[in-house]
């Protein structure tokens, strides 16, 4: 589901966010931004959406560390690479591997 506002998330550099497979958009997703908010979706219902957010935050906070640079370390958070790696992929969803997500842990 997808709820189009003109306030959530915050900030102007954000256009979605997913919270327990609803999205909230500031505009109108382009068929690649929705799939890669779907793969958020299978990645939150993996780890019982829970588990999804308190590994996102803590492996945002390392990277925080790790690169002194918060949308550097947005952008090399696991579940975010996987998602742009294959956003274009029209059928990822149907061939993705349980836990894809946890290939994507890595320095850099």
């Amino acid at each position: 589901m997808i709820i189009l506002n003109s306030i959530f998330p915050f900030g102007k550099n954000f256009y979605a966010i997913n919270l327990f497979g609803i999205v909230f958009a500031k505009h109108r997703l382009t068929p690649t931004e929705q799939r890669h908010e779907r793969i958020h979706t299978q990645q939150q219902r993996e780890l019982l959406y829970v588990g999804f957010f308190v590994w996102y935050l803590l492996e945002w906070l390392v990277r925080l560390l790790q690169y002194r640079n918060a949308t550097k370390a947005y952008f090399n958070i696991s579940f975010e690479r996987e998602a742009y790696a294959h956003e274009c992929d029209k059928d990822y969803d149907k061939h993705r591997s349980h836990y894809a997500s946890f290939a994507y842990i890595r320095k850099k």
